[in-house]
C-alpha cells in the first residue's frame, strides 16, 4: 500500500518533521507546499494530503483541501492548531487533527488513509475528528 503523501504546511520545521515521519514509514513524500499554487502543482503526484488551514498565502487550506479531494481524488486530512475553522467539515476531506501532532499519530493517519483509499477496513485514529 505505497501511498504518496503531499504535505501542505507553511511552518518549515513542522513540514520537515512530517516528511521524516512519512519517509520513515517507507512511504514517499510527493512534495512540500506552503501555499495554494504549490499544492495544486504537486497534487497529481499525491494520494494523501496533510493540509494546514493557515498557509503562506492566508487561510487557504480549506479551499485547497476541497480542490485536492474533488479534482484529484486525494484523501485529505487537515492538521491545524485551529480545528474549529473546519469543524463543520470540508466537502471531500476526511477529517481534522489538532496540532501538535505526534509522529505516532501521523503514522496512524497514514495507515488509516492508505487502507481507506483501497477499500480496506481500518480503525480511525482516536485523535482525528472524521467529517460526515
Amino acid at each position: 500500500m505505497k501511498q504518496r503523501v503531499l504535505i501542505v504546511e507553511d511552518e518549515f520545521l513542522i513540514a520537515l518533521d512530517l516528511e521524516a515521519t512519512v519517509e520513515g514509514m517507507g512511504m514517499q513524500v510527493a512534495g512540500l507546499a506552503d501555499n495554494r499554487e504549490q499544492a495544486l502543482r504537486l497534487a497529481p503526484l499525491a494520494d494523501i494530503a496533510f493540509v494546514d488551514v493557515n498557509l503562506a498565502d492566508g487561510p487557504t487550506g480549506p479551499d485547497i483541501g476541497r480542490q485536492l479531494a474533488a479534482q484529484h481524488g486525494i484523501a485529505v486530512v487537515f492538521m491545524t492548531a485551529n480545528p474549529e475553522v473546519v469543524a463543520h467539515g470540508v466537502k471531500g476531506a476526511v477529517g481534522v487533527v489538532q496540532k501538535p501532532v505526534m509522529p505516532s499519530v501521523v503514522e496512524q493517519l497514514v495507515k488509516y488513509l492508505a487502507a481507506r483509499r483501497v477499500g480496506l477496513f481500518a480503525v480511525v485514529p482516536q485523535q482525528m475528528t472524521v467529517f460526515a
